[in-house]
């Protein structure tokens, strides 16, 4: 039975624990409202963009673009968006197992599967593991900014346009809301653009300039959005799962002081109890 002074510097112990994980939960919270303003401010215009961008590849006739262009499908890419920190439930596991699961099940599909990491999870999942990393996109998220995002959407939209890659996926964490963050895996390139199309009603547009001329400037524009989006849902999933996590985590170590407290007062109890004895036994003996 562990004495009294151990169960002291336990409770002592969780207490600081408790401390920094409510602390660590308002610096979640605080972030997260940053980030899931961000996030909300920018599905809006993907969207819109996205059914433009289908409206106008559509209607082009035989207008269209490289990247919009389907080819068969012999090398392919995913990209894993994880964040840099743990301490945030299941929410890197999650899309690192959705990832590994598309290597598995498309072996068969594709001749050659690379894989790019942005985040120091998904890089250190790979390192484990000994599956080889095309490219790491370090310090993303220290200094998240448009365009960044820019910069990686250009350099995959270049290895599909020179024929490096045939098909290229993002996979992340869709942020929902703080206690529900969804795996979503996602097609990048070739673009597609059947399913926004149809999304709007079926009206014939007048353009100027010409389609062309419009899917030169919105489809590299469109690329860029789709993973600044994505950057931005993993960050707010970020928050919302660490901040979930770190009350699970303040509300176990107040159960465990309120055991390890009701443990050390029984302890106390018995041990004063035993004092009493042995003094009522001393006295008893001297009559």
């Amino acid at each position: 039975m562990p004495s009294l002074r151990d169960i002291r510097t336990r409770i002592s112990s969780v207490k600081s624990t408790r401390q920094i994980t409510k602390a660590m939960k308002m610096v979640a919270a605080a972030k997260l409202r940053r980030a899931q303003d961000a996030v909300t401010r920018a599905r809006p215009y993907a969207s819109i963009l996205e059914q433009a961008l289908g409206r106008i590849a559509s209607s082009g006739g035989e207008v269209t673009h490289p990247l919009l262009a389907a080819r068969a499908a012999k090398r392919a890419e995913i990209l894993l968006l994880t964040s840099d920190r743990g301490l945030a439930g299941a929410l890197n596991s999650n899309v690192l197992r959705r990832g590994q699961r598309f290597l598995v099940e498309n072996a068969d599909r594709f001749q050659q599967i690379e894989v790019s990491t942005i985040g120091r999870k998904a890089r250190e999942f790979l390192r484990a593991r000994k599956i080889a990393s095309r490219k790491d996109h370090a310090g993303v998220y220290q200094n998240l900014r448009f365009d960044t995002a820019a910069e990686i959407a250009k350099e995959l939209g270049e290895r599909f346009l020179s024929g490096q890659v045939d098909a290229i996926y993002l996979c992340y964490n869709e942020f929902k809301s703080a206690i529900s963050q969804n795996v979503v895996l996602k097609q990048l390139l070739p673009v597609e653009t059947g399913e926004a199309a149809g999304a709007g009603p079926a009206t014939e547009f007048l353009y100027e300039p010409d389609q062309a001329q419009l899917l030169e400037e919105l489809v590299p524009k469109h690329l860029a959005i789709q993973v600044w989006r994505a950057l931005l849902d993993s960050v707010a999933s970020e928050h919302g799962a660490r901040m979930t996590a770190m009350e699970s985590a303040t509300k176990n170590a107040e159960e465990m002081i309120a055991g390890l407290t009701l443990q050390y007062n029984r302890a106390r109890q018995a041990y004063v109890t035993k004092e009493l004895m042995e003094i009522v036994s001393g006295a008893e003996a001297l009559k």
